[in-house]
């Protein structure tokens, strides 16, 4: 297959429309993957379902995805709870059980209407839809945002440091985001970009009329990427640093972090089928994701210049009888 990798090239040169040469590399990938050669998604015989069960003559089930959200949140409380317990904390135990039950709104809440706004604005004029969560159709950045609203008003009400409730809460995401991640995969959604690499897999249905290529397992990269290697970074720089002195910091690696491991996975991921003929959305480095993320670097890039000028303004959080 690689003694081939010139004929995409030179189609674009010949002809100046590189669609042509994609459509070259699909072809051929897709006969690839019809040999065998690629692990198949199918063969793993994933559900999105975790289990189904039948009442009243009606279906329910619990799915992967919701699974994903409630571990995420869960674990993200008990580590929250481990952050708190050491010297400087911003909030009391009593303020971490509110901000859960308020960041769990934001998450849900943010995580729709930022999908919505960012990815499917006709749904605006089918408030059905909206509604219809177990569909699926969650943004990040819209739920991050949501959180972000949580914790104002969290501090607001209880006289708390907003920013550093940022930091200690900004620990905790990477949880989510991995199983996220993970459900994305077992759900089969969001894969790559077509590719020969030996791990890539066959996922089903990604091509209209056609066989499907071996495509990059984009979901597992942001999973371990977004997950695993912003988790063990943020845990390096709460426990053997002193960035959560620096109101600011810890929030702002994650923003730096995340805005740089999303931007360079996206590379590697389709465009979200809505814009996947889009001439600017759809070409990779102006994925609608990739936007979205510059915000963020640029945030995080401030909040860690600054931090150190904020360490001796830091307040100290005395804790007050519950009224």
């Amino acid at each position: 297959m690689r003694e081939t990798a010139w004929v995409p090239a030179a189609i674009a040169l010949l002809t100046g429309r590189p669609c042509l040469a994609e459509l070259w590399n699909a072809v051929i990938l897709s006969e690839v993957a019809a040999s065998g050669q690629y692990l198949h998604f199918t063969s793993l015989h994933l559900d999105r379902n975790v289990f189904d069960v039948t009442l009243f003559g009606h279906q329910f089930g619990l799915k992967w995805y919701s699974l994903a959200y409630i571990a995420g949140i869960l674990i993200g409380w008990w580590y929250l709870l481990k952050l708190l317990a050491q010297p400087a904390a911003p909030m009391a135990r009593r303020h971490a059980d509110d901000m859960v039950f308020y960041a769990t709104i934001g998450i849900i809440l943010g995580g729709r209407i930022g999908y919505i706004l960012f990815y499917a604005p006709e749904m605006l004029g089918d408030p059905l839809k909206v509604l219809a969560l177990w569909d699926g159709g969650m943004s990040f950045h819209g739920g991050a945002l949501g959180v972000s609203l949580a914790i104002f008003y969290l501090a607001r009400r209880n006289g708390l440091d907003w920013l550093r409730i940022h930091d200690y809460v900004a620990c905790c995401a990477p949880f989510g985001l991995f199983f996220g991640r993970l459900a994305n995969f077992v759900n089969g959604e969001l894969w790559g970009r077509p590719t020969d690499v030996p791990w890539a897999i066959v996922f089903p249905h990604t091509v209209a009329g056609g066989f499907d290529p071996p495509r990059h397992p984009s979901q597992l990269y942001e999973a371990g990427l977004e997950g695993i290697v912003l988790g063990l970074v943020l845990w390096f720089f709460f426990w053997r640093t002193r960035a959560r002195y620096q109101p600011g910091k810890l929030v702002g690696i994650f923003l730096l972090g995340y805005g740089l491991c999303r931007y360079f996975v996206e590379f590697f991921r389709e465009a979200d089928i809505q814009y996947l003929h889009n001439p600017i959305l759809g070409t990779p480095g102006l994925h609608m994701g990739q936007l979205l993320t510059f915000p963020m670097i640029l945030g995080g890039l401030y909040l860690i210049a600054t931090a150190k000028k904020r360490e001796g303004h830091r307040e100290p959080f005395v804790d007050q009888p519950a009224t």
